[in-house]
């Protein structure tokens, strides 16, 4: 059967081979504001469909084993597809969505898609907002949906996703983790599950952290241009900045700062770069090594802890499957600053910054994505919260109480070069370096990082919007 290319989720580094398996997939690819607190919505979206409760029809389950089956095998059966699409379970269209991220043209992409109307009532066929690719076109339904996902739907998963990667197994195997399968994509790339400091390449194509990379100081950055894009932490009295482009082909370094050990992600589909204390963990629980695994969730990278297997939300942080789940574990943050190369050495003389070899030996591309982003998500996210465009940056960050607030970054920055306040509630923004930090009208920093604001508002749906009164 032929599968066809999607876009990559990120810049796979290493040129993947074919998995094991028959199943092959694509290749890598009080405030001086407002505070607005609703969605709108420029577009109607169609009315979810009803759904059965309990288990599904003997004879349907037996034809989605099947399908399933059949597709491992490199055939579709239509008279299993037919079955399901005239079973009136509209739950077993998070089937077909599984299925369209490995088969996306041809008669059988065709089949697939008449058998979502069929369950669904709804034809996406045609709707501008999804364009050509019918998988994101049914996904984005599904997720704004929120449909519920049939019986068995993780198993089922995870025989055709461990076709593609076996390494995924412990995750699938799970039962009880706080996993939302029905949200969790292939990215287009493999794991890494190299052990820490392995700086080969992966052998089967993946996006590799960076572990420990060489730091150099400021006067021998001049590699860099001072225009250049760098992401600034600070941590006791070291500060260090890393090279957009350098994080562009990693997504994930993990390192030490003023004593402290950091697991740093960036998603590049959230346009997200944000820093964790992996050492703020309890007595007894060794360091999470954080890695990425290939897969996502609503655009955001799925990383995992490379010693327990355990697998985070990495917006928030939060561990949702294996024993960090088990004992509750949220990793602490701390601010992530975008600034320009040229601006943070300034503001912060001592800065260190990341070797142009990264200390491994290699060399970087000065734009690896070439403005893949810039346009709007390329997977699905399910309904976007309008208040902003999808792809507006935005710092955000959360109150004492829990409340997200987001600001948006380029009226942030003009406010304040024109000596406005930028606060909502009890969060201000102050300029760092050109770029943005949040504090407590106190003084007091909270943690803050930039991100796309399609992956800020999914994340954290209940947040604030700071929205200037001069606008």
């Amino acid at each position: 059967m032929l599968i066809l290319v999607f876009t990559s989720a990120c810049t796979a580094t290493d040129q993947p081979g074919a998995p094991s398996g028959d199943l092959q997939p694509p290749s890598p690819l009080e405030s001086q504001g407002e505070a607005s607190a609703t969605s709108t919505v420029d577009l109607p979206w169609p009315d979810p469909p009803a759904v059965p409760d309990g288990p599904l029809d003997p004879s349907v389950s037996e034809a989605l084993d099947r399908l399933v089956s059949t597709i491992l095998a490199g055939a579709l059966d239509r008279d299993a597809l037919d079955m399901l699409a005239g079973s009136d379970d509209a739950r077993l269209a998070w089937i077909i969505s599984d299925l369209l991220r490995f088969i996306q043209a041809g008669t059988e992409a065709e089949a697939l898609v008449q058998a979502f109307a069929d369950l669904t009532g709804v034809d996406p066929r045609g709707d501008d907002r999804f364009e050509t690719v019918a998988w994101l076109a049914v996904t984005n339904l599904l997720i704004a949906w929120d449909l519920p996902a049939p019986p068995n739907y993780q198993e089922r998963k995870a025989a055709l996703f461990l076709a593609v990667e076996p390494a995924w197994e412990p995750f699938f195997a799970d039962s009880d983790s706080a996993i939302d399968w029905r949200l969790v994509s292939w990215g287009g790339v493999f794991i890494d599950d190299r052990e820490l400091g392995d700086r080969r390449p992966c052998p089967r194509g993946c996006i590799p952290a960076l572990d420990d990379p060489a730091l150099t100081p400021a006067a021998e950055g001049d590699w860099y241009a001072d225009d250049r894009i760098v992401f600034g932490v600070v941590v006791g009295d070291e500060a260090v900045a890393f090279p957009k482009n350098i994080m562009e082909v990693h997504e994930m370094v993990n390192v030490t700062i003023g004593g402290r050990r950091i697991g740093m992600p960036y998603c590049t589909l959230c346009g997200s770069p944000q820093a964790y204390l992996t050492d703020a963990v309890p007595e007894g629980v060794e360091t999470p090594v954080l890695r990425t695994s290939g897969l996502l969730s609503r655009s955001n990278k799925v990383m995992f802890d490379l010693v327990t297997g355990s697998v985070f939300d990495t917006f928030v942080g939060r561990a949702i499957s294996g024993p960090l789940e088990d004992i509750g574990l949220v990793l602490e943050q701390t601010s992530v600053v975008v600034s320009s190369w040229g601006e943070w050495k300034v503001a912060h003389p001592d800065t260190m910054i990341v070797a142009r070899d990264g200390g491994i030996g290699r060399s970087y591309p000065e734009d690896p994505l070439g403005g893949r982003d810039d346009d709007g998500p390329i997977f699905p996210i399910g309904q976007a919260d309008l208040r902003l465009p999808p792809q507006a940056r935005v710092v955000g960050a959360v109150d004492p109480d829990g409340q997200p607030v987001a600001f948006p970054v380029e009226q942030a920055t003009s406010s304040l070069a024109a000596g406005r306040e930028v606060v909502l509630g009890v969060v201000e923004l102050v300029a760092d370096a050109g770029g943005l930090r949040a504090q407590l009208r106190g003084g007091e920093e909270l943690p803050a990082h930039e991100a796309f604001w399609f992956a800020w508002s999914q994340f954290h749906p209940e947040t604030l919007v700071w929205t200037p009164l001069d606008r």
